[in-house]
């Protein structure tokens, strides 16, 4: 669910990271350094190596850019000798996903830029960890014990992902966590009080793990300080199961655990409705293909100019609190990505505003629906719905969540 004017933002973006031409030109020339000294294109080409039996677990660090202000920017790069994920410290961000399809070829599998400028100044949050409110607040307004706060609007007159310069455009520390089944990165990042008009220091964690079993573990976790705030943090990684820029994802066949959604308003904000989803085109509880109902004339797809929606998650959590949430399945190719979430809902958006401007990874344009986002999450605008569960982090207490992506192929 991304910004959906991009290009015409970068300017406001830009200006915002303070990125005047002087600094972006040094910025762009500090990344292009950065590539020359690491003898890449921003990650390790294939791994120099890296991974060469299934079920090593290894992990590397290069230098990815510098921000204008002198923050240098890492790419972290982990594989279990059959599947690969680089990182960034810029916004704990998912730059690269290589998996195998049926036949054992390996590809990109998820949208991303090759350079720090990109990210900075035009990215619609590719693989980004968003907070400190994932999703949209109607007009950027909540009112939190009697207190009204105002989030500066990114996206017409609402707040879409945490603000102007959210947890997206942040560097964030990095430490490597590894054991005998899993290796990966912990992120943290410290938002100070009043940070884009939230309250308390946000303190949060996100740790991405892959293990053995080609399973992308993430763990969130954050505690406030001074005051209540409200945090609904998600990952926004953009996947194409035929690989970044190899076509759309209508094809794509999804089976989405889902009896309700939340419809939108014209500016995508929840009318606070609950409704259910058989008999609309939301209806993915049997495996379909994205693309069947896709450009249908009811209102909803209308609003979204396709899906871009928060699901309503059903049936009961397992033993570690997580349910089935969805399942994509490429049949060209054969690769399949299955979900797993404690979180409440799921925005499921199919690239709708990809609009041919950005060039990714491969030198290739993406274009409308050439990739899906699945964002588990809290609903959108939550703290202004009493029938959504609720967002409110107060001191002393522990905001906790996990989700699963696990990679295969059929």
């Amino acid at each position: 669910m991304p910004d959906h004017l991009p290009r015409r933002q970068v300017l406001r973006t830009a200006g915002a990271l303070g990125l005047g031409a002087a600094a972006a030109g040094a910025l762009s020339s500090t990344a292009e350094a950065a590539t020359r000294t690491a003898g890449t294109t921003g990650t390790p080409d294939k791994l120099h190596g890296m991974g060469a039996h299934h079920g090593k677990l290894e992990i590397r660090k290069d230098p990815f850019g510098t921000t204008p202000d002198g923050q240098a920017v890492d790419v972290y790069t982990f594989t279990n000798g059959r599947m690969t994920v680089s990182m960034l410290t810029w916004g704990a961000t998912i730059q690269r996903v290589e998996t195998p399809d049926r036949r054992g070829h390996t590809e990109n599998i998820s949208l991303g830029f090759d350079n720090l400028p990109d990210y900075a100044t035009l990215s619609p949050y590719f693989g980004a960890t968003i907070g400190r409110y994932g999703n949209r607040i109607a007009k950027g307004k909540f009112t939190l014990d009697g207190v009204a706060y105002q989030i500066p609007v990114n996206n017409g007159e609402n707040a879409l992902h945490g603000g102007t310069i959210g947890f997206d455009k942040k560097v964030w520390k990095a430490k490597v966590v590894q054991d005998d089944k899993s290796v990966g990165v912990a992120f943290s990042y410290v938002s100070a009080d009043g940070e884009m008009g939230f309250p308390g220091e946000l303190t949060s964690t996100v740790t991405y793990t892959l293990d053995r079993r080609d399973n992308l573990k993430i763990d969130y976790h954050a505690t406030v300080a001074g005051k209540a705030t409200i945090v609904n943090l998600t990952n926004h990684v953009y996947f194409n199961l035929l690989g970044e820029g190899n076509g759309t994802i209508y094809d794509h066949v999804l089976e989405l655990n889902a009896p309700k959604y939340t419809p939108v308003d014209a500016t995508l904000i929840p009318t606070g409705e609950i409704a259910p989803v058989a008999g609309t085109p939301f209806d993915f509880s049997r495996p379909t293909a994205i693309g069947k109902r896709l450009r249908g004339d009811h209102q909803q797809l209308v609003f979204g100019r396709g899906y871009d929606h928060n699901f309503v998650l059903g049936g009961q959590p397992d033993s570690n609190g997580l349910r089935f949430a969805g399942r994509f399945w490429e049949p060209e190719h054969g690769r399949t990505i299955e979900v797993h979430t404690d979180q409440p809902g799921v925005q499921f958006y199919s690239g709708n505003f990809l609009d041919g401007t950005f060039l990714g990874i491969g030198k290739k344009a993406y274009r409308q629906g050439d990739a899906f986002a699945f964002e588990t999450q809290h609903f959108p605008d939550s703290p202004n719905h009493a029938n959504f569960p609720p967002t409110v982090l107060r001191p002393g207490e522990t905001y906790k969540s996990t989700t699963i992506y696990s990679f295969g192929t059929k």
